[in-house]
This record gives C-alpha cells, sequence and structure tokens, in this order.
C-alpha cells in the first residue's frame, strides 16, 4: 500500500465531528508516521482549539451556518460562503493535499467542493443515520462514503458507500477498567450505590439537567447515585440548585475528562442521541436511555436512536416527556435485571470496534 505523505480533514463544529476526526488522524499517523496531515475548520468554533491542542495543524474558514430564524446576520452569508470556497481553494492548492476527509460541520462543505473541483479525491465520514443536505449533495463526487448506519443506498450514491461505524475515542478501544479502578477518578461516589451517568454533551442539555433536578428525591429514595456531566453553560446555576438541596446524591461536573472511567462506574447511561454518543454506547455496552435533541437538522438524532431502539438496543424518552420520565426510567430500568441484561447483549453486538482502521483502510485504497 502507498505511504501517505499529505492529507487535509476537514469540519467540526462539535465534539461529534472533532473526536472522529481526530481519531482518523490518529490512525493515519500512526500508519504514516511522516504524513503531513492539515485541518481545515470554521473560524470561532471548536476545532480551532481542539485541534492544535491535539497536536495538529489548523486553518480557519469564515463559513457560518444560515440561521434558522430571520436574522441580518442570513444577509452575510453569502459572501461568507464565496470568500470561504476562494480561500479553501487557495489552501489545497498550496497543500497539494492526497485526498480530503470531510467529517461534517461548516467547513467541510466549500473544502470539499473546492477539492473536488481541483480534482482532489475527496471522502466523506457520515456519522448519522440521516444526512445533511450539504454531505448529500458532495456525495455525487466523492469517492467514498463512509457510513455508520445501513439503509443509506437512497441516499448516498450506492457504489460509494462503506459501512465502518464511527470512530470513537482511543481510550475505550485501547483500555479494559475495572469498575473499581472508575471510582477511583469519581472518589466522591460511593461504590456501594447504583450509578446512573447523565451526560448532555460539553455545552450541556437543559432537558435533561432539569431531568435530574426533578428527579433527586427519587433518588435518595432507592439507593441510586448520579454522575452528572451538566455542560459549562449550566454549572453554575446547578450548582446553586444542589446547595439548596443537601446531601443529594449527584456528582455534578461540567465535563468529565476520563470518559472511560465514567462509562466504567456507570449501570445505567442518560445521553442525547448525537452519533458519537450512540456509538460510544454501543462499544461500551451498557443500558442506556437516550433522549433525543429536538433542536437538530431534520430530527435526525431520532432517527439515530430508533436505529437502535428497534433493536432492542436501547430505551427511547422524548424530550417534551424527559422532566418528569428521565430519572423514574431509569430507576425502572435498574430494578429490572432481565431488561438490563437485554439492553446489554442487544447494544453490544451492534458496536463497531474497528471503525477507525477501516475508514483509514478505505482511505489507503483511493490513492
Amino acid at each position: 500500500m502507498k505511504e501517505l505523505k499529505k492529507i487535509v480533514i476537514s469540519g467540526g463544529g462539535t465534539g461529534g465531528h472533532i473526536f472522529p476526526a481526530l481519531a482518523i488522524a490518529n490512525e493515519i499517523k500512526k500508519r504514516n508516521p511522516k504524513v503531513e496531515i492539515l485541518f481545515v475548520g470554521a473560524e470561532g468554533k471548536m476545532e480551532m482549539e481542539k485541534i492544535p491542542a491535539a497536536g495538529y495543524k489548523i486553518v480557519g474558514l469564515p463559513i457560518v451556518g444560515l440561521q434558522r430564524k430571520l436574522t441580518v446576520k442570513n444577509l452575510a452569508l453569502p459572501f461568507k460562503l464565496l470568500k470561504s470556497l476562494s480561500l479553501a481553494k487557495n489552501i489545497l492548492k498550496d497543500f497539494k493535499p492526497e485526498v480530503v476527509i470531510g467529517v461534517g460541520g461548516y467547513a467541510s462543505g466549500p473544502t470539499l467542493r473546492m477539492a473536488q473541483r481541483l480534482g482532489i479525491p475527496t471522502l466523506i465520514q457520515e456519522q448519522n443515520s440521516y444526512p445533511g443536505k450539504t454531505n448529500r449533495l458532495l456525495s455525487k463526487k466523492v469517492k467514498a462514503v463512509c457510513v455508520a448506519y445501513e439503509g443509506l443506498e437512497n441516499v448516498f450514491p450506492p457504489a460509494t458507500i462503506r459501512l465502518t461505524g464511527n470512530p470513537v475515542r482511543e481510550e475505550l478501544n485501547r483500555t479494559s477498567i475495572t469498575k473499581e479502578e472508575a471510582f477511583r477518578e469519581f472518589p466522591a461516589l460511593d461504590p456501594t450505590k447504583r450509578t446512573v451517568l447523565v451526560m448532555g454533551g460539553s455545552l450541556g442539555a437543559r432537558t435533561l439537567n432539569e431531568g435530574v433536578l426533578h428527579g433527586l428525591d427519587r433518588l435518595a429514595d432507592s439507593n441510586t447515585q448520579v454522575l452528572w456531566q451538566c455542560g459549562k453553560y449550566y454549572f453554575e446555576a446547578m450548582k446553586q440548585e444542589l446547595e439548596i438541596r443537601k446531601k443529594a446524591p449527584v456528582y455534578l461536573t461540567d465535563f468529565i475528562a476520563r470518559m472511560d472511567a465514567a462509562y466504567g462506574v456507570a449501570d445505567v447511561i442518560v445521553s442525547r442521541a448525537g452519533a458519537l454518543s450512540i456509538s460510544e454506547l454501543c462499544i461500551v455496552g451498557k443500558p442506556a436511555i437516550l433522549v433525543p435533541s429536538p433542536n437538530v437538522s431534520e430530527d435526525h438524532q431520532t432517527k439515530n436512536a430508533m436505529a437502535l431502539v428497534k433493536n432492542q438496543a436501547a430505551i427511547l424518552i422524548k424530550d417534551d416527556v424527559a422532566k418528569e420520565q428521565l430519572i423514574s426510567g431509569a430507576i425502572q430500568i435498574l430494578n429490572d435485571n432481565d431488561k438490563m441484561n437485554e439492553l446489554r447483549v442487544a447494544i453490544k453486538r451492534m458496536a463497531k470496534p474497528n471503525a477507525t482502521a477501516d475508514i483509514v483502510d478505505v482511505i489507503e485504497t483511493m490513492i
């Protein structure tokens, strides 16, 4: 197989795009130590901080998304798009990559479009079960689309589809942490109690936070505790709420660095239904409650969740009833050993632990 020399990876905006991008980059680097990898992101977005922190170079485009509500900001969108296309063209002509990989996010659109115009092979790594409009358009000229869900032949050209799964954080595949070791990372938690992990992402999820607060009394009455990732936007407010409710069985944090340990202490996991979160839940094989966000395009989180629910691999609770049902639903599962085992087996069956390696295999065949 030919050694890879120069690769561009474009996209970002959320951890759901950034973590898979970094996993792909790390696997490429492991196989090709001398490779040059350049990231192309969107100015002001999370990738402009996270990618350099991981040791990679990134350049930013001024691209922004279309605002759903009427706002003057949308008037600038065509100009930012044209400027981003021009900058992407210059970046690609200067760097001369062998392949351009799009992982989703604002920057991937103009970057892949210009790569296709310049005749550079392109690949899309599509995380969701319901792809967005940009990837649908770009897929008409890509060499390959690496997907995590079956049944996308009506969306992407069938000849380009490769069912690989989504890359997950390397530590989840690399280590096998024991429950005792995991609890050492969270000394405030009681190893003798059942533990629910509630994670709303790095920014947080208001509905999940409200659900935990609403169910605090139920937790205390059922020998159950919560490891609660509330997100940085909500941390101070949730901290104040817990100070009012003395001795609540909760470990509150805005961000969890050791997700392998967080998964390790959990008996049941409550999560939004982002593609990366679902892929990680399949790898760790724990009973899961999914609360799809209603604030995403094309309601794709519900479609992600249903891919598991129809295989009896997860429980779905709708966002509009999650406040009342979240904690009671978790406790109900904890009290049903047969259901716990059924969910463990079914979700583990859907895991694709070799996703990152399989995607890089595809990239190598494109050279």
